[in-house]
């Protein structure tokens, strides 16, 4: 087994490999740019070195810099991760150049799945459904359009270097096809130094199957069964579970016999994923193969209790699979949510900053439960606009699938972040809708359950009155176990306070015991709070009623800010005179910002679309701002002319940072 290896990844991926090359014995090296020189990566391996600046074309991009840190080290082999140069055959034949094992397939598997034309004539050949398209390179966005209506809309624009969601547009109409065409090239560019593009009929109804496959060199390989990977925003997966809640044995089976047939075909060794889209009547189609370890390995791993990445090494080794395909069993029920750094409540752009808070939940293993938490990141550290907008991966395990979703939502519950945007309301909202748990995905469910986008979840009147008496319980705390206007009566102290969230109001009367705090509403309600928010603390257990609810709270002028299962409140907590008056206190209205064209996020703009003087129209692009490995598309809200323009392509902007200003016309 290898002595060292070195990690040519950041962030949670690296920290992954890491744990696992310890629990083998095996040294590490992690490689940092300017930005993760406090990196958790950094600080996990037994040695760092530094590469380069920010900027990832300077630093885990750039293949010499990884071969010498090897030899500066002594690393004799390379863990690549996901992402960067995963799926890089140069890198890869240059590692083999210098004698350095390369932890992944052969450089020919490589080039054969990189590239997504070659691949889908290889899957034809080898007996793989495949979705009807055109395979040719298109030259441009005039050509492309023809080639769509030929295929018939809806048509997927993708990069043929593409993956991970970067490259790639769904396009219904012509000028979709073509602004599609543009965006795809650029990004291919930008993120793969490769801007070639294809067409492929687009799939309504879709479902986004994978399947994992291990092959070893003496020519073993096997599958490790699915994961459905349907929950997905901008082609970027959200939520994963393992198995699928759609597929039956049968087509699972099939499945996994056209992605070994595949793997076989190319001469695959080692971890790889063979990606299906499934239409509504099981029917299924090859969409790529990842030729590396693939984000949400997780949940297979918790199904199946085999270490992917352990497989990885001995396979690279030179060791022979230890596990036949009768070997395989899909035991219970995984589910990923991942944790990006982006707000949720301003269509989920990126969010950089530093971590204020950042307190996962504890990771457990059980016969009922696991919970598991894969991160790169720790309290204090900062989210670089550089790269993925990735914090962790929460992932909870039980042996029925609404057990292992019901763990997740109390783990989501539990994970404090402060700092930066997080998505976790929006990872709550969709673990508690009914479809999401019948299993009645695709791959447009984001856009079908969230239309116009997402502003926090609904919380039914059981759940807010709940909230409301545990602000009131925490109001009493503060007040240092007593109100100032609370009267003896019987032995006990009586306090009277009204809490008001949103446009709702309860009334409460709180007898107060050494052993409980018993709240009562006018209406006849009563609350038993056996424990509660204590003053410093952002995250409350708190028992009402028999039932524990994990709740973040956190003081503010006369009450508290409350998040919960998706929703953000404000509870008011005040004297029930007070609130008689409220009704009449006038509303503030927020700032005209219409004539306004503001950066929704750090970030670069690679693009201006008008000049000064132009009228433009509702919905036409005004600029394209870069974060994060993404380009957005900034446009018009309507009719105006453009009076000033106060930034430049090339300029690094802060958030609300001002673009352009506009005129009447």
């Amino acid at each position: 087994m290898f002595s060292k290896i070195l990690i040519a990844n950041r962030g949670e991926i690296a920290c992954r490999v890491i744990k696992t090359a310890r629990k083998m014995g095996i040294a590490t090296v992690a490689v940092y740019s300017d930005a993760d020189r406090d990196g958790l990566h950094v600080k996990m391996a037994d040695e760092a070195v530094h590469i380069g600046a920010a900027p990832a074309s300077q630093s885990y991009l750039d293949i010499e810099k990884i071969v010498a840190a090897c030899k500066q080290t002594e690393a004799v082999a390379v863990h690549p991760g996901y992402g960067f140069l995963s799926e890089n055959p140069v890198f890869a034949e240059r590692l083999r150049q210098e004698g350095i094992y390369f932890i992944g397939p052969p450089v020919k598997a490589i080039q054969a799945m990189g590239d997504k034309i070659t691949s889908k004539k290889i899957a034809a050949e080898a007996g793989v459904s495949t979705v009807p398209g055109h395979m040719g390179l298109i030259a441009n966005a005039a050509e492309a359009a023809k080639i769509a209506k030929k295929i018939g809309f809806p048509v997927m624009i993708k990069a043929s270097a593409g993956g991970g969601g970067k490259g790639m547009r769904v396009a219904w109409n012509d000028s979709e096809v073509k602004e599609g065409f543009e965006r795809a090239k650029s990004e291919a560019a930008s993120s793969f130094g490769d801007d070639r593009i294809f067409i492929e009929k687009f799939i309504e109804e879709p479902r986004h199957i994978e399947i994992q496959i291990l092959a070893d060199a003496q020519g073993n390989c096997i599958h490790l069964g699915e994961r459905e990977c349907s929950i997905q925003r901008r082609n970027q997966k959200v939520i994963e579970e393992a198995p699928s809640p759609f597929l039956d044995p049968e087509t699972r089976t099939k499945m996994g016999e056209q992605a070994v047939a595949l793997a076989k075909a190319v001469n695959y060794v080692s971890a790889g994923t063979v990606e299906f889209i499934v239409d509504k009547d099981r029917n299924f189609y090859f969409l790529e193969m990842n030729t590396r370890l693939q984000v949400e390995h997780p949940v297979t791993e918790l199904v199946t209790g085999i270490d992917l990445v352990e497989q990885m090494l001995r396979i690279a080794d030179g060791q022979a699979l230890a596990i036949a395909q009768e070997d395989v069993i899909l035991n219970g029920w995984a589910v990923e949510a991942r944790i990006y750094a982006e707000d949720p409540y301003r269509n989920f752009l990126p969010s950089t900053g530093r971590l204020k808070r950042y307190r996962p939940p504890a990771e457990e293993a059980s016969a009922q439960l696991v919970v598991r938490n894969d991160t790169g990141v720790y309290e204090g550290a900062e989210i670089s606009p550089y790269y993925d907008p990735m914090v962790a991966k929460l992932v909870t395990w039980a042996p029925e699938r609404i057990a292992a979703i019901d763990g997740l939502a109390v783990a989501l519950d539990q994970f404090d972040i402060d700092g930066i945007g997080n998505n976790i309301p929006f990872l709550s909202t969709v673990a508690q809708q009914q479809r999401f748990r019948e299993g009645r995905l695709t791959t447009n469910y984001i856009a079908e359950e969230f239309p116009e986008g997402f502003s926090g979840n609904a919380l039914d009147d059981e759940t807010l009155s709940t909230l409301a008496a545990l602000a009131c319980r925490a109001a009493f705390q503060v007040e240092t176990r007593g109100f100032a206007d609370s009267r003896p009566l019987n032995g006990h102290v009586i306090a009277e306070r009204s809490v008001l969230i949103g446009d709702r109001r309860w009334d409460f009367s709180i007898p107060k015991s050494d052993e409980s705090f018993v709240l009562m509403t006018d209406d006849g309600l009563s609350f038993l709070i056996e424990d509660g928010w204590q003053p410093g603390a952002s995250l409350t257990a708190t028992e009402i009623d028999g039932r524990i609810l994990y709740v973040q709270m956190d003081r503010i002028t006369s009450g508290f800010r409350i998040r919960y299962r998706g929703a953000d409140l404000v509870a008011k907590v005040v004297l029930p005179h007070v609130a008689d008056l409220s009704r009449y206190m006038p509303v503030k209205s927020p700032p005209d910002m219409s004539k306004y064209l503001l950066c929704p996020m750090p970030g670069q703009i690679v693009r201006l679309d008008v000049a000064e003087g132009d009228i433009v129209e509702q919905g036409q692009p005004l600029a394209i701002v870069e974060a994060m490995k993404m380009e957005n598309v900034l446009r018009a809200e309507r009719r105006a002319r453009v009076a000033k323009i106060n930034a430049e392509k090339g300029a690094i902007l802060a958030v609300d940072a001002v673009i352009m200003e506009f005129e009447a016309v």
